[in-house]
């Protein structure tokens, strides 16, 4: 685990991978955070956010834009491991008994339908839509006890940065077990509902995500793409000068 830009990141997979699973084999509890953009902007700008984010076990880096960054400031060579890579990976493993939180009863009955065939059990987990709500207007203890009665290993909350973040760290001391991973827009991605797909591979790799988001939703994304403009080259500067 490194810190870089105020955030601690894990970068290599194989170590997230056996964090998860001895967290559930210990019947632990925690939460890991998806570091993209918009996630770094507020971590270097809000000093409320930053503490609940490293209060994390570690964030991944949904980024390429980061490991750039950090090849040009410190010469070393890290790999961004996105959100929709992980919950591609985890789900693939067949092995979890998982809860899905975030996003409407249509978005979580469409997810439910299109990753079944990944693995049957996931038409019996529970799938929890939240009402829209300030992060400090949620009922905390009644939303545990009901992911608590499934007794899952993995939590999924897909309400976006930084609300997710919050709502984990809120959330977590009423959690028996298991680990809550913050995932965004994931949902969305694998839903299977038409317009809702991640940007295409090419403009992944060319780190042209953020103009197929502008293209999908351009009043929410510009506005989040301006604040990551804005706020980068101080990040950048202050990277460089530590």
């Amino acid at each position: 685990m490194n810190e870089f830009f105020g955030i601690r990141y894990e970068f290599d997979k194989q170590v997230v991978w056996r964090t998860i699973d001895y967290l559930i084999n210990i019947h632990a509890k925690g939460y890991i955070c998806v570091a993209d953009g918009v996630v770094l902007s507020h971590a270097n700008t809000n000093p409320h956010y930053t503490p609940v984010l490293n209060a994390s076990l570690f964030s991944i880096c949904d980024s390429n834009w980061v490991p750039l960054y950090l090849r040009l400031i410190y010469g070393k060579r890290y790999n961004a491991y996105c959100g929709s890579e992980l919950f591609k990976d985890i789900i693939a493993k067949r092995k979890y008994n998982m809860v899905f939180v975030g996003g409407s009863e249509y978005l979580l009955q469409n997810l439910k339908q299109n990753m079944a065939p990944y693995d049957r059990r996931i038409m019996q987990m529970k799938f929890l839509s939240l009402p829209f709500a300030d992060v400090a207007d949620f009922q905390y203890k009644a939303i545990a006890e009901e992911i608590n009665s499934a007794s899952p290993d993995i939590i999924w909350i897909a309400l976006g940065a930084p609300k997710q973040e919050l709502f984990m760290n809120n959330l977590i001391p009423h959690i028996d077990k298991g680990v809550l991973i913050g995932v965004g827009a994931v949902f969305n991605f694998f839903s299977g509902i038409e317009g809702q797909n991640r940007a295409p591979d090419w403009m992944i790799t060319a780190r042209l995500e953020w103009l197929y988001r502008i293209f999908k939703e351009p009043r929410k994304q510009v506005v989040r793409v301006f604040r990551i403009v804005q706020t980068t080259p101080g990040i950048l500067i202050r990277e460089l000068y530590k």
